[in-house]
């Protein structure tokens, strides 16, 4: 029975090293939101609302061990902590990419709001106004600080390499191939993923290498345009 007791502890503290450490300071709080109630997030940009009360400040970062505390994840995080005092909103104070000598995770500081009358920031529209009589559209390539950052490949639309990825890299690319498509790249094996191209969209690549037996693989991911323009942002 001891022996029992004693792995189910030591799957809690595993569990809870894989975890990102969330530190919290609040000075007032109020009832806790509802579930289905929305919690905006104002990014480094976005001007905190006229009136908002702050409730408390959070900072969620690595506990050295920390292994799914990628961006989503952080700020569902944050998100949750917001709801816990009443927060219907949370303003991105610093946001800190993952880097491979220090961090593989994404770490924010944040403050946490209740704003009366919010009017919901409107997410970024998939076509700009600005694009809606473009026959292109905007392919944003991003890699950030990773595992296998020597590790270089071509990145292909259909038969065409459109341009090469490293470590700590980033660019937008006017794409004027609309339709059913694959971007694709190869190292030791070959990676693609679908993409159906719509002129005057806006498009987020997330690249980066995974383990392989040699040289390390491709990963290719099109992620949401909140994520994609606020990680494509953090790439100096």
């Amino acid at each position: 029975m001891k022996l029992y007791w004693m792995l189910i502890w030591v799957c809690i503290l595993v569990l809870a090293s894989c975890a990102p450490r969330i530190t919290t300071t609040i000075s007032r709080s109020y009832q806790p939101l509802d579930y289905r109630e929305e919690v905006i997030v104002l990014g480094l940009q976005d001007a905190v609302p006229a009136g908002a009360e702050e409730l408390g400040r959070i900072k969620i970062g690595d506990t050295g061990f920390s292994t799914n505390c990628g961006w989503n994840v952080v700020i569902d995080k944050a998100r949750l902590e917001a709801r816990k005092v009443g927060g219907n909103a949370i303003k991105i104070t610093e946001h800190i990419p993952p880097n491979v000598m220090v961090s593989t995770c994404d770490r924010i500081s944040a403050i946490i709001l209740k704003v009366n009358n919010f009017s919901p920031v409107p997410a970024k529209p998939a076509i700009d106004s600005a694009l809606l009589n473009a026959g292109y559209a905007l392919l944003h390539v991003y890699r950030r600080n990773g595992t296998g950052f020597l590790v270089n490949f071509d990145l292909h639309l259909g038969d065409s390499v459109i341009c090469r990825v490293s470590n700590k890299w980033k660019t937008t690319l006017h794409i004027s191939k609309d339709g059913l498509n694959s971007l694709w790249a190869r190292t030791e094996s070959k990676v693609e993923v679908p993409v159906n191209i719509k002129f005057g969209k806006e498009y987020y690549l997330r690249c980066g290498v995974t383990m392989g037996a040699f040289v390390g693989r491709p990963k290719l991911e099109l992620v949401d345009n909140q994520t994609g323009e606020a990680e494509f942002e953090s790439v100096k």
